[in-house]
């Protein structure tokens, strides 16, 4: 049951229509992830906002936060992404057909 709760957070997190565009936009970027101010700039939003943003993602470990001089960049935690579509995917289907004579 703990797998469930972890995956409920990850889900939660990505729930709200910023952090998944957030979420997005560095799962696309790669493993260089995205400097937080590329971030601000290509979502058009407060630096404030952003930062909360960022902080729930975090905190589900969705991301990693990066340090390159003075620069803050975030990447998106490719071992989390993978762990939250393998729950929602590995079983599919294991129950097909169980319930057929309700």
């Amino acid at each position: 049951m703990k797998q469930i709760g972890y995956i409920a957070d990850c889900l939660e997190a990505l729930g709200n229509p910023t952090r998944l565009a957030i979420y997005h936009l560095l799962v696309r970027a790669g493993e260089d992830g995205l400097p937080v101010r590329k971030i601000r700039e290509t979502l058009d939003i407060p630096g404030s906002t952003l930062s909360h943003h960022l902080r729930h993602l975090d905190t589900a470990n969705l991301v990693v936060r990066l340090k390159k001089g003075t620069t803050h960049s975030f990447t998106a935690n490719y071992a989390t992404m993978d762990s939250v579509v393998a729950f929602l995917t590995e079983e599919c289907c294991v129950d097909a057909g169980l319930h057929s004579n309700d």
